[in-house]
């Protein structure tokens, strides 16, 4: 019998008990703050506990196999966390177990805390979403005059500036200042005019941190800790590697070397362009921003935010062919403001995923079923990358495709750490940073 029906046969007969290791957890504390979403349509309560019972399974495959230095992930089902799960090593150096309070870094899951940020003071009548760049930040120029003047907060955040994908992050990784970078993107030739195509950036992204700092006369890592971290209840989230290391417990990034996985230093180029890639957060406030983003939290972002959020702006085709999951399930792709917004399997799928040397994380969920997964390991292996594309083939009833290998009887990939065993003293010269292109 078919491993996934097997399931679906279980979770009938077991019912809803089966949906999470634990009895779900309410939303937030502060439990009056969430709301109902009427209209939204419901999943079926047995598909969704064979999916959970299934990622469970997957997940214990990956364990097995060492696939992962340390990993954490959940499911939230209508402002409620159904899964939670951790496995691996915070630091295997040490022994230190993930737990769902471990701080991982989020790569370019920041750049929707950038937008959310932007959505708020947009709403408090500080900002708009048709900002002149040159009208806040006038150090701000591109290679075309007319280029420069037309170009908005919109654009900077919808990633359509017009200029080459990943313009100077090369430059970033050997250490050259963001304040020199932002102030040499007149030296590039533009891909197109502002507005007209897709070209994903890290430094031009991040002037939104200047233009909060110029309209509203504080640091943008305070205002969004303010307006978002604080009201969210996202107790361990910050920004900047001195905060990361300052954690009660915190995932180093680790390398497979020989037959180990091996923690080494964070880098710290990418925290210098704190909008595009600078936050830290634990799986527990992650799951927070999941449901505010689901609507969960309309004291924080409103359905109206949310909604110009989460809109489909610039296509990205390069998109439908980048994973054979994407192949397989995308049929169109385009960038809003912070976020990918994908039609998976005829469904709307509000997405996105970072990378940074020895992290990578990954985020989604449907708007219409009020259903999303967050994942955060601490490892460059790309396999638990896979995972989250299982979980919503089965959540939607798509037939069932083995995405991240976990089924086959591959061998493990690196041996399990040795408990109350040191490191190696001399560690592998770390190589060059990965180009941050999430």
């Amino acid at each position: 019998m078919p491993f996934r029906t097997l399931l679906l046969l279980i979770a009938g007969l077991v019912g809803g008990w089966l949906s999470c290791p634990l009895p779900a957890r309410a939303a937030t504390p502060a439990s009056a703050h969430t709301t109902p979403h009427p209209g939204h349509a419901e999943l079926p309560a047995a598909r969704v506990a064979a999916t959970l019972a299934a990622y469970r399974q997957w997940l214990d495959r990956l364990d097995a196999r060492h696939a992962v230095a340390g990993l954490a992930t959940a499911v939230v089902v209508d402002d409620k966390v159904a899964f939670e799960h951790t496995l691996g090593y915070a630091d295997a150096g040490r022994g230190e177990k993930v737990t769902p309070e471990t701080v991982f870094r989020l790569a370019s899951l920041s750049k929707a805390f950038a937008t959310g940020l932007a959505a708020i003071l947009v709403a408090d009548g500080k900002l708009r979403w048709d900002t002149k760049l040159v009208d806040a930040v006038p150090f701000f120029k591109l290679k075309s005059l007319p280029d420069t003047e037309q170009a908005t907060v919109a654009d900077i955040l919808g990633q359509r500036i017009g200029l080459p994908r990943n313009t100077y992050d090369n430059m970033l990784e050997e250490d050259v200042p963001y304040e020199e970078l932002v102030r040499r993107l007149d030296e590039v030739d533009l891909s197109c005019g502002v507005g007209q195509c897709y070209g994903y950036q890290n430094i031009a992204f991040s002037l939104i941190g200047d233009v909060v700092y110029a309209m509203t006369g504080d640091f943008f890592y305070r205002e969004v800790a303010k307006r978002i971290f604080y009201p969210l209840g996202m107790k361990n989230a910050s920004y900047g590697r001195d905060a990361l290391e300052s954690s009660a417990s915190w995932a180093r990034p680790h390398k497979a070397y020989g037959h180990s996985w091996v923690p080494f230093e964070p880098k710290e180029n990418y925290y210098r362009v704190a909008p595009a890639a600078g936050v830290n957060a634990s799986l527990r406030d992650m799951e927070q921003w999941l449901i505010a983003q689901m609507g969960g939290r309309p004291d924080v972002l409103t359905p109206e935010m949310l909604e110009t959020l989460h809109k489909p702006g610039v296509a990205t085709p390069v998109e439908l062919h980048s994973t054979p999951w994407r192949r397989a399930r995308l049929t169109a792709a385009h960038y809003a403001l912070g976020w990918r917004v994908f039609e998976y399997g005829g469904e709307t799928l509000i997405f996105h995923a970072g990378a940074v040397e020895g992290y990578r994380t990954m985020i989604g969920f449907f708007p219409k079923y009020h259903v999303g997964v967050v994942t955060l390991w601490n490892s460059a292996g790309p396999v638990p990358s896979g995972l989250m594309p299982m979980v919503f083939d089965s959540l939607l009833d798509l037939p069932h495709v083995d995405w991240a290998g976990v089924e086959s009887d591959a061998p493990a990939l690196v041996a399990p750490p040795k408990k109350k065993k040191s490191a190696p003293a001399k560690k592998p010269s770390s190589h060059r940073a990965r180009r941050h292109r999430s």
